[in-house]
């Protein structure tokens, strides 16, 4: 399918995605029990410069050792149709392999923004509800484009492995969960930061974005190399008139009923 194609396809359908990792059960069991020893990431190493815990357990850590389980035979699909192209099986592995070719080409911010212009235009707008017949399923790059659909933190993860294929180090290199508080549902990005600062790759939007110009988000989680964290502390970020809010903080009853994607 051809760019146009899937340009007309990311216009129509661009969505945003009501995560189903913010329920209050799931929520008590990704919080660090209070005896347990936790790591503290200094303020200045994650998006937002938020302070961050890391998870031993619970609902999204669980999702996201699944989705490295299954990256594993990813890779090894890609190694082989890097090796030999012409007799690749997997549609889904050459187009892989031409997003990161094209993004090596380019340095600096235009090679992150490559990557987040092509799996924008890569894989078609959808619901996991639509698409697997349940809600909040996460899956690997090559998983999403063969199927040719997926939601906000299916572009997030092919980002996040394409980026890593043209070279970022993983500490510059995040996922992160975040609460639109427009919508009223769950939001996740792939991260990267270049010359110091953080740039948020958006499946709704092609233009990449600072993370101190986000707005009306509240980061609730971050996943990088050393695996999931919470924030500590999650205020909500300036409203889009640019005026901060007053201390707004995340709380334990955030509502975690996914809502059907809409834009």
């Amino acid at each position: 399918m051809g760019l146009s194609v899937y340009a007309r396809a990311w216009r129509a359908g661009i969505v945003a995605c009501g995560l189903a990792v913010l329920a209050p059960a799931g929520l008590r069991a990704e919080m660090p029990e209070p005896s347990a020893p936790v790591e503290l990431v200094r303020r200045s190493a994650e998006p937002f410069g938020l302070a961050a815990f890391s998870l031993s357990s619970g609902g999204l850590r669980d999702k996201w050792l699944g989705v490295q389980h299954r990256l594993d035979d990813e890779m090894v699909q890609l190694a082989l149709c890097q090796g030999d192209r012409d007799g690749c099986a997997s549609p889904a592995a050459l187009t892989f392999l031409d997003i990161v070719d094209a993004a090596r080409l380019r340095e600096g911010r235009a090679r992150l923004g490559e990557i987040n212009r092509a799996i924008n235009l890569a894989i078609r707008a959808t619901s996991d509800l639509a698409q697997h017949g349940q809600i909040d399923v996460w899956t690997p790059p090559l998983a999403t484009l063969a199927r040719g659909g997926g939601d906000c933190e299916d572009y997030a993860i092919a980002k996040f492995v394409a980026l890593r294929r043209v070279g970022l180090s993983p500490d510059d290199l995040r996922i992160v969960v975040l609460r639109d508080t427009i919508r009223g549902e769950d939001h996740a990005v792939a991260a990267a930061r270049l010359d110091g600062h953080w740039l948020m790759l958006d499946n709704r939007r092609m233009a990449m974005v600072e993370d101190a110009d986000v707005r009306n988000f509240r980061p609730t989680f971050v996943i990088g190399q050393h695996g999931v964290m919470r924030y500590a502390d999650a205020p909500l970020l300036a409203d889009a008139s640019g005026n901060a809010p007053v201390a707004s903080f995340v709380v334990s009853s955030v509502d975690g009923h996914s809502n059907t994607p809409t834009e």
